[in-house]
């Protein structure tokens, strides 16, 4: 029982005297960083202490917490969405670059919502590949009535990478049905309703970027 005592004194005593040992070291450098600073001051190399001091405000201030140089970057905490590809082969919106460009930004305030910050530099990235789009119907008979059931249906693959190595792939599906005696998904036109479609992206991105990162 006294050794053990002896050992616990003997570890605390060392512990102290690293201590000291580191404090005082940072005293002594951070005496030597300021003297330096004055040094350079007073020869006429301000340019110098301002580059310095730029870089250290760089390296600790959190307001800098999205640049990997900084001590408080969480890797994690950073996706760039690098793409979206828009590879519907049929429909009026195949090949539609403003398709693309919509479902972008959806995914961007998704992912934003999540906690994430968008930087490109971030070593996690995300392309997107717009599958399918397209209205699928469906007629029901109930007695002497007669309604279709339509839904706006968009599959969609994503891919996460991490330093340019792929790390995770998934395909969701999801739709936005409307039920009325005429055609509400596809108007006169030819053309999607806005709200269908709006709706069904929604919830394929949302999807998209929960299994991702679930």
């Amino acid at each position: 029982m006294e050794r053990v005592r002896t050992i616990a004194i003997s570890l605390r005593d060392r512990f102290f005297q690293f201590f000291l040992i580191f404090a005082l070291a940072w005293v002594i450098l951070a005496l030597l960083f300021q003297v330096t600073f004055v040094i350079l001051q007073f020869s006429g190399y301000e340019h110098i202490t301002t580059q310095w001091a730029s870089k250290l405000s760089h390296m600790i201030d959190g307001r800098f917490k999205d640049s990997k140089e900084n001590i408080f970057y969480e890797s994690e905490d950073h996706i760039w969405v690098e793409s979206v590809t828009n590879n519907v082969k049929i429909g009026k919106l195949a090949g539609n670059r403003q398709l693309a460009f919509g479902v972008k930004n959806i995914l961007e305030e998704y992912l934003q919502e999540t906690g994430k910050d968008l930087t490109p530099s971030a070593e996690n990235k995300v392309k997107v590949e717009i599958v399918y789009l397209d209205v699928l119907t469906t007629k029901k008979n109930i007695s002497v009535f007669h309604k279709n059931e339509e839904e706006v249906v968009v599959r969609m693959r994503g891919i996460l990478y991490k330093d340019g190595k792929k790390i995770k792939e998934v395909l969701v599906e999801e739709g936005s049905s409307e039920i009325s005696m005429s055609t509400l998904i596809v108007d006169e036109g030819g053309k999607f309703n806005q709200t269908s479609l709006s709706n069904a992206i929604k919830k394929a991105c949302g999807s998209l970027v929960t299994k991702l990162f679930e």
